[in-house]
């Protein structure tokens, strides 16, 4: 079962029936650990069939459109592109990675609030015409440039809880969404929506009830000007959890039929990233380098409950914030490290930071956390990896992005077809591997570099 980055040529394994995650990566150890101990992800996509499934059955008839900037490997957007799953695009190479896949423009949006006037044009030369704007000097860019541009005004919501500091945000206000249509109408440009976004921080779901009311005021000031709007996306801060998605369905159900019924003839969409691939990929690391100290006092805010004798250790990953776990320069880390390896449950546990192989001060994974002793060579492994920086290249010279092996579970893959997607459809893009998974370490996964 091979895994390319780069390369579209790429396998999915079908696994048997009683194989597991655990099993794939039990494999992919033994193979990496007699061939270079390089870092692998296993992405699982037949959870992304189930996070579809679980979309339709809560969230329909809203259509999601995925942005892109959180995955970008070949294997997720085939799937979704596949589940008709529209794109939210932030950059140039990522409409053509989605071109590449056959995707209609019509389901292609392009999202980033800061736009190049050279990416701009590339958009109008595809045909991508859906666009967002919150602010006159990129209304006026786009009119330079896409003259058939088709824009939603991107509004503020005010998402932020008492632990949470101001971050920058983009959006406008109502007050400057009548100064924006005044400019709309005089450049010609035409506004057929709005668009707000909720974090997925954010702890108060009132805040949807105010930017659904918001954005329903917008569609009325649009009335005046003659603008015909059809479009209202809800964004993103969808977290992947059922729970949460229940929760947030509740809450702007009843608002979206008030304001927005069937009959208006407004289409709802949302853009759910991490809910989609969030779970679906897990993470495999090696440690490097080890240290041991005896006087190493603890972070701030931490227990103080080790004796004087008990060593702390530090190690060193051949993963960090130049690769993979790049999301923990902004924010929390949102999964703790599992060793690998078999341990005694009374086998003592010892405090612990993780840093990445760059040796640069930043490049701190886990501030402290307990562990048994580790030895150079053993593996970690860390869950719900697949958000972030996957398929974007390493700014770090020496890094080596970690190879991906994709699976799918017999029973996902009729799921998929149970869902309306003809298998054949698929094919013309997978090459399957029926029954890949051999249990024994003479059958093991093939890898590719």
């Amino acid at each position: 079962m091979k895994g390319f980055l780069e390369d579209a040529n790429y396998s999915i394994g079908l696994l048997d029936e009683g194989a597991t995650l655990a099993d794939v990566i039990d494999n992919c150890i033994y193979e990496h650990t007699h061939t270079g101990k390089r870092a692998f992800y296993v992405g699982d996509l037949g959870k992304l069939v189930k996070k579809n499934i679980q979309w339709q059955n809560v969230m329909a008839p809203i259509k999601p459109f995925y942005p892109v900037r959180c995955n970008s490997t070949p294997g997720v957007l085939e799937i979704l592109g596949t589940l008709g799953v529209g794109f939210a695009c932030s950059s140039k190479s990522e409409m053509a990675l989605v071109q590449d896949l056959g995707i209609s423009p019509e389901n292609i949006m392009y999202t980033n609030p800061c736009k190049q006037a050279s990416q701009i044009k590339y958009a109008a030369k595809a045909g991508i015409n859906i666009m967002t704007c919150d602010s006159d000097i990129e209304l006026k860019k786009i009119a330079r440039n896409h003259p058939n541009a088709r824009l939603l005004l991107h509004i503020a919501t005010e998402d932020i809880t008492a632990d949470e500091e101001m971050n920058m945000k983009f959006g406008t206000t109502l007050k400057n969404c009548r100064h924006l249509m005044e400019c709309a109408k005089e450049l010609g440009v035409q506004i057929v929506g709005v668009k707000f976004h909720v974090s997925g921080s954010c702890k108060e779901l009132q805040t949807y009830i105010h930017a659904i009311s918001d954005a329903r005021c917008v569609f009325d000031m649009a009335e005046e000007f003659g603008f015909k709007m059809n479009m209202l996306d809800i964004g993103g801060g969808f977290t992947g959890s059922e729970l949460q998605l229940e929760e947030v369905n509740h809450v702007i159900r009843p608002l979206l039929d008030v304001y927005f019924p069937k009959e208006s003839g407004v289409n709802v969409i949302a853009e759910p990233g991490c809910y989609y691939v969030s779970s679906a990929f897990t993470l495999a690391v090696n440690v490097i380098a080890k240290k041991t100290e005896y006087d190493k006092l603890l972070p701030s805010g931490v227990e103080q409950t080790r004796n004087d004798d008990e060593p702390v250790f530090t190690y060193y990953i051949n993963d960090g914030v130049y690769g993979s776990f790049a999301s923990k320069l902004s924010e929390k880390l949102n999964t703790i490290p599992e060793v690998h390896k078999k341990y005694k449950e009374d086998e003592p546990l010892f405090a612990s930071s993780l840093w990445g192989p760059s040796c640069d001060e930043l490049d701190q994974i886990v501030e402290n956390c307990l562990l048994p002793e580790l030895s150079v060579g053993d593996w970690l492994i860390f869950d719900n990896m697949g958000s972030g920086t996957l398929g974007e290249q390493s700014t770090f010279n020496d890094y080596q992005r970690p190879l991906i092996y994709y699976m799918m579970s017999f029973s996902d893959w009729d799921e998929m077809q149970d869902a309306g997607i003809a298998s054949d459809t698929l094919m013309k893009n997978f090459f399957f591997v029926p029954s890949c998974i051999q249990l024994s370490p003479e059958d093991r996964f093939s890898t590719a570099a």
